[in-house]
């Protein structure tokens, strides 16, 4: 167990800590989706209730190491201090660690918050830079890390940081560590994972890792038609990774092994076009015409997984499964997205194109756990051990 903000005494303390404020804006640079500035509020607000002078600092897009002010932290900011009730002092300072910015840091009162500018605009940021990290924690006593989004990353303000001064989670940290390790390593059974999105290479390591873990896997969405043509099915012009088919039958062969359900698809609804006013029509797995290609999961498929999902008591979903921008494909994963809401089970979504897919169905607030780390989850479900967490401290053993 790794410490958290309620193992340290911050009354009174310079305490730096690394969110992950890297959200969607329209081209005027309007924030236009906040929940991974609301995710972090829980710890902000407790370090200003404990009397800790907090510093944020978070990434925004990918300035590649330059002062590009269209990827300035300046809304949220401003957008911050909405949601605190106060005024968040905010740096605007190309540098992001200057001589003008540790004054301000110096001259914090307890309770008040300031926010640095995007952390990449150094480029000794994502190299995880010494000197860059050492500037970084000279500004506090304590280091708070609650980007769980940016977790898989060694970066000065995610692992260097913590070189120079102690470090323990924020409580949305603590919260993803919890869902995504105890609850996978210690699950009620039966255990189904839902695996999605188009490339089986993106998952093949969360699939092996799984496979020693569940009861039931689902295979959905593109990748599924690189399992059907390794299987020697005619899939059309579906997606496909044909370097991966002898993976596909090697997971095959394991789940078998290993007495785990695989499921694939049972029909398909495909289309001549990749777009959404393509007409479509829903066909067995292996009887896709030769100039069409999937783009969704057919209605027995849905009725197949729906079953599977009505019997387990843990779930993890990870990629949708079709396309889903297209809202004459997102059938398929509108329904899984409804049956995890109806589960009586624990329910966890794994970040990504998954979260935005609950989202877009407005179906959050009845889910389990939504991870905030697209590539952070799954690699925390490979089960890797991710630096930023590793670098925390551990709790002392009683």
């Amino acid at each position: 167990m790794k410490k958290t903000i309620r193992d340290v005494d911050v009354a009174g303390l310079r305490v730096i800590v690394r969110c992950d404020f890297n959200v969607p804006q329209n081209e005027n640079g309007e924030i236009t989706d906040d929940s991974r500035i609301t995710s972090s509020l829980p710890t902000i607000k407790y370090l200003i209730e404990k009397g800790a002078k907090v510093i944020l600092m978070s990434h925004l897009g990918r300035p590649k190491g330059e002062a590009n002010q269209k990827f300035t932290l300046a809304p949220i900011a401003d957008r911050l201090s909405l949601l605190l009730g106060q005024k968040v002092i905010f740096k605007n300072d190309p540098k992001v660690v200057s001589e003008d910015v540790r004054k301000a840091t110096e001259n914090l009162k307890s309770g008040q918050v300031m926010l640095l500018e995007n952390v990449r605009f150094r480029k000794e940021e994502t190299d995880n830079g010494k000197d860059f990290s050492k500037e970084l924690a000279d500004l506090a006593h304590i280091f708070v890390n609650d980007a769980f989004g940016t977790a898989h990353r060694a970066h000065s303000s995610t692992v260097g940081v913590a070189t120079y001064i102690p470090a323990v989670s924020g409580f949305l940290m603590e919260k993803e560590v919890e869902f995504l390790g105890n609850t996978i390593d210690h699950p009620k059974r039966p255990f189904l994972a839902i695996m999605g999105g188009a490339k089986v290479s993106d998952k093949i390591p969360v699939i092996e890792n799984l496979l020693d873990k569940v009861d039931s896997l689902i295979i959905g969405g593109g990748m599924a038609y690189t399992f059907f043509k390794a299987q020697g099915y005619e899939i059309g012009k579906s997606i496909v990774e044909e370097e991966m088919t002898d993976m596909a039958l090697a997971l095959l062969r394991k789940a078998e092994a290993k007495g785990v359900s695989l499921l694939l698809p049972v029909d398909i609804r495909a289309a001549k076009e990749f777009n959404n006013d393509s007409p479509s029509v829903i066909y067995s797995y292996d009887s896709i015409p030769s100039d069409w290609m999937g783009l969704d999961i057919g209605e027995k498929t849905i009725k197949l997984f729906k079953r599977e999902i009505e019997k387990a008591k843990t779930i993890v979903w990870n990629g949708p499964m079709g396309v889903f921008e297209m809202p004459n494909f997102a059938l398929g994963t509108k329904a899984i997205a409804l049956a995890l809401a109806k589960s009586q089970g624990t329910t966890i979504i794994g970040g990504g194109d998954s979260a935005a897919a609950v989202q877009q169905f407005s179906l959050s607030d009845q889910m389990t756990h939504i991870s905030t780390g697209g590539g952070a989850s799954l690699e925390f479900l490979e089960g890797k051990v991710l630096p930023g967490v590793a670098t925390l401290q551990d709790q002392e053993i009683k």
